[in-house]
Parts: C-alpha cells; sequence; structure tokens
C-alpha cells in the first residue's frame, strides 16, 4: 500500500470512530498547518475562504485553480485532506468523472460532488441526473491504478442552502447518493437536531453536518449519530472578520486593542511552524 492509499484508508476509518471526526476546513497552506499542529487527525479545504485569498466571492474558483490549492494544502501536512470541490466544475457525468479522475493525481484523501448547479433560476439537479453525477464521481474516485489510489467521496444534498427545506427530498437524495456509491453523505443547511437524527437513520453511510449558528453541539451531534462535523468558511471567514475589526480600530479610533489578538496569533504560528 502506497502512502497515499494508507492516507485515504485512514481518512475513511475515522468516520467510524467512537466520536465524530472533527474536520476543520483550510483557506491556505499556514492555516491547514496550525490546524494540523493543534490536533485535528484531518482537514478539509474551503472553496469560500480560498476564493476570498485571491479577492474573490464563493463560487468564482476555476477547477485548475481549486485543484492547485487543494495540492498544494495536501503537500503541507501529513494528516488527510479533502477538498471541497462544489458541483466538480461540470454539469454532465463524464465532466464530474473528469474531475474526479484529476483529483486522484493531487495528493489527496477525498474530494466531494453537490448536486448545486450554480443557476440561480434552477439551483439544484433534478434528482435523477444528480445521481448519474454521484455514479460518474464515485466510479472514478474508487478506481484502483490511479496516481493516487481510491478517494474518500462525500455526496452533497444542497437543498438548504437554497431555499429548499424539504427533508423528504434531502434524504431520497441523500439515499440515491449513496446508491451512487457516495463514501460520506451531507446536507449542509440542516441545524435541527430531530432532522438530523432523521437522515442518520435513513442511510447507512457516515454523515457529515455543517456547524452554523444554531447547530447543535457536538455532544447533540455525537448522540445523533453524527460521524463527521465540518465548518466550511467560518474559520476562514472568521480570520477575514478579524482583520477587518483590526484594521477599522487602527483606521478609525487611532488604537491598538488588536494587539491582543495579534500576540494569541504570534504564540499559534510560533508553535505550529517553530518547528
Amino acid at each position: 500500500m502506497t502512502e497515499q492509499a494508507a492516507r485515504t484508508e485512514h481518512f475513511l476509518a475515522l468516520h467510524h470512530g467512537p466520536e465524530p471526526l472533527l474536520l476543520p476546513n483550510a483557506w491556505d497552506r499556514g492555516s491547514a498547518v496550525l490546524l494540523a499542529s493543534l490536533g485535528f487527525a484531518a482537514i478539509a479545504t474551503t472553496r469560500s475562504g480560498f476564493a476570498a485569498t485571491l479577492g474573490r466571492l464563493d463560487g468564482c474558483v476555476t477547477r485548475d485553480e481549486a485543484l492547485g490549492h487543494a495540492a498544494y494544502i495536501a503537500e503541507s501536512t501529513s494528516v488527510p485532506v479533502s477538498a471541497d470541490l462544489e458541483n466538480c466544475f461540470a454539469d454532465d457525468p463524464a465532466g464530474v468523472a473528469e474531475t474526479v479522475r484529476l483529483t486522484t493525481a493531487t495528493g489527496l484523501a477525498g474530494c466531494s460532488v453537490e448536486d448545486a448547479t450554480g443557476r440561480r433560476d434552477d439551483p439544484v439537479d433534478e434528482i435523477g441526473l444528480a445521481a448519474e453525477r454521484v455514479t460518474a464521481a464515485a466510479e472514478a474516485a474508487h478506481r484502483s491504478g490511479g496516481p493516487g489510489g481510491r478517494l474518500v467521496l462525500t455526496a452533497r444534498a444542497e437543498n438548504y442552502l437554497h431555499g429548499r427545506a424539504d427533508l423528504a427530498d434531502t434524504i431520497s437524495r441523500l439515499q440515491a447518493y449513496q446508491a451512487a456509491g457516495a463514501d460520506v453523505l451531507y446536507a449542509p443547511g440542516l441545524t435541527r437536531l430531530a432532522d438530523i437524527h432523521d437522515v442518520v437513520a435513513s442511510v447507512d453511510r457516515p454523515v457529515n453536518v455543517l456547524a452554523l449558528a444554531g447547530t447543535p453541539a457536538v455532544g447533540d451531534l455525537a448522540g445523533a449519530g453524527v460521524s463527521r462535523i465540518s465548518v466550511g468558511g467560518a474559520f476562514a471567514m472568521a480570520a477575514f472578520g478579524t482583520l477587518a475589526a483590526a484594521a477599522r480600530e487602527f483606521r478609525e479610533q487611532g488604537t491598538y486593542g488588536f494587539q491582543a489578538a495579534a500576540h494569541t496569533g504570534r504564540d499559534a504560528v510560533q508553535a505550529a511552524f517553530g518547528g
């Protein structure tokens, strides 16, 4: 077994531990190294956080940029890294498969595919096409003999992020993605513990929950059977928020209260990068 294959198998095993896998989302190499130094067993990328480092909004990154960024982060740490690949930058199953095939050569342990279209008038794929896209992604992710071996594939049902609070349809989608070969299932936007419990009870794959305002605490999610909890772009936006607050204080008030946060950050950087 190659080092990359072992890392992928380890990443999959982390979804079956006694406690949920806490999966923070890094937005650049430094944040990935720092998060790993704090003891997180795996890391994911964040598309919104990465886009922000380029001075762009979420959804404004190309496939080549996303794959290059993810590979750069994967090179920075020994822990498994999973990439947020949006809708795999393709509408059709063949394009999805090509994106995942390219991902196998990046050193990543996992990646995701979502059913969002990027179109405001029709934001989520019809379930049949969405399942075909997951099938194509799973076949590419699990094909042996590639440069990096198999990938852990997360399939995302995006209803709740696009104003479609339809739990029955979301569960039907996740069940279809399970049948299509996904390793992990994810419906970002769910915050009611009862809904999350229903999702977990309706499938037999690990379920990821996105930590949002109002999301139940980790202990409650663990009790509901959740296998993985991620933060999306929240850590990146918190960092940008701290920067904006410090800059406004300096420019508008002429004071230096931000030095307290800077001291905390300096200590964290020293601990993470000093060795």
